[in-house]
């Protein structure tokens, strides 16, 4: 799926690395604790979290992940949209909830 439908399945705000939204990711992670990301994710392109910190984009950087999706409406500091262009994630807003956000991926064929 690319970015791009992510975009559009979550009704999601594009916050920081527009010009990666063709990419494509094949699975999604969501999690609020990036210790548990590390330890258990694997081949994840999307990472779905309400945590703010810059550990976010750390982890995702770390995982190799394509996209970070703050849920509940959450929005990022000029901080972490930074490091994000800078490690060239993409950064989505959604006012969804971690559990919609994930049903609705599934849904639309993430995952399967």
């Amino acid at each position: 799926m690319k970015i791009s439908r992510v975009v559009e399945v979550l009704d999601a705000k594009v916050l920081a690395g527009e010009g990666g939204l063709d990419q494509e990711v094949r699975s999604a992670c969501g999690s609020d604790m990036m210790s548990d990301v590390l330890a258990y994710v694997k081949d994840q392109g999307l990472l779905l979290s309400g945590l703010m910190n810059p550990q976010v984009v750390r982890t995702a950087m770390m995982m190799d992940m394509h996209c970070i999706v703050f849920v509940r409406g959450k929005q990022p500091s000029e901080e972490i949209l930074r490091l994000a262009e800078a490690a060239d994630i993409a950064v989505l807003s959604t006012e969804l909830t971690m559990y919609m956000s994930c049903g609705r991926l599934y849904e639309a064929g993430l995952g399967k």
